[in-house]
């Protein structure tokens, strides 16, 4: 049986590094990326030495021929002062638009884009941890307070753009779509993640932070989850909404007791269902935290006691 042709960007990244052995077994992956060595200094095979950001997409655009889908992985990092940051993230919007365009104009079916839970960190800053708050909602108003989230939202939006068909787009793919005879132009299909934290906790790495640490216990996202939910992601035969456009933004957690994200329409839609819990994979340091000798933690979800 013939492997689906799956494109990674940011291919020798930290996400990706995390889950790009399992998708090679599964799929006929295409890995892109600015350096062909990942974080260690390590070489990861085939990866095509490509710069995203370059607007000249001829460079680059050969290696979305073929493919079934996008994951969008690559993110260019910011430096310098916070003020400062709109100049790189605004390349990595452009970064976002030219991979999308790639999809677009080669047929691709699918593209899943990892943004943020900063896409929307506003209502956790100012609502979630001040208790006038439970959950956030997917699809809840993007509100970001720093650069790096407006960035990821307008990623988003970007992509619903794409998922609509935008009556505007040229169709040099031949897969246009007819509405009452009306062409709406080829809708991309489009899954946003907003990635969690995913990374084991190691208590040393959040001090004596209560608020920190529960935090984190909320946004969790193991090995195991993720690579289940962006197989889910590629997977699902039909992803459109209630509106009939194929577009959804997830939360990229695991089943965690804390959460304070909703997985609704990951469950839903995707049939995502996260096997690990941050509140039984890490009870032994929680209770250290909570009821040991000098423990900092106190009670409760996230934030203030």
């Amino acid at each position: 049986m013939t492997k689906r042709r799956v494109l990674i960007t940011g291919a020798t990244g930290y996400v990706s590094g995390r889950m790009l052995d399992d998708l090679r077994e599964r799929y006929d992956v295409v890995p892109l990326d600015v350096s062909d060595r990942n974080r260690e200094g390590q070489k990861v095979d085939g990866v095509h030495v490509v710069d995203l950001i370059d607007p000249d997409r001829s460079q680059y655009e050969q290696h979305f021929e073929g493919v079934d889908t996008v994951i969008h992985l690559a993110h260019k990092s910011r430096t310098g002062r916070p003020i400062d940051h709109f100049f790189i993230e605004k390349q990595n919007v452009e970064m976002a638009y030219n991979v999308l365009r790639c999809a677009y104009d080669a047929g691709v079916r699918r593209a899943i884009v990892a943004t943020s839970n900063h896409a929307a960190d506003w209502y956790e800053h100012n609502l979630i941890h001040t208790r006038k708050m439970d959950v956030v909602h997917p699809y809840d108003f993007p509100l970001s307070d720093n650069f790096y989230g407006w960035a990821k939202s307008s990623q988003e939006v970007m992509g619903f753009l794409f998922a609509c068909g935008f009556p505007s787009f040229d169709h040099p793919s031949g897969r246009e779509i007819l509405v009452e005879g009306i062409n709406v132009g080829r809708k991309l299909e489009v899954v946003m993640v907003r990635i969690g934290h995913p990374r084991e906790l190691d208590p040393e790495r959040y001090g004596h932070d209560p608020a920190t640490f529960k935090r984190v216990l909320g946004c969790y996202w193991s090995v195991r989850d993720q690579i289940q939910l962006f197989t889910k992601a590629v997977e699902t035969p039909n992803i459109e909404n209630e509106h009939g456009v194929p577009f959804h933004i997830v939360y990229g957690i695991s089943n965690n007791t804390r959460a304070f994200w909703s997985l609704s329409n990951a469950r839903s839609v995707f049939g995502y269902r996260p096997e690990d819990d941050s509140e039984v994979r890490f009870a032994n340091i929680i209770k250290g935290w909570i009821t040991g000798e000098d423990a900092p933690g106190g009670i409760g979800r996230v934030g203030l006691s």
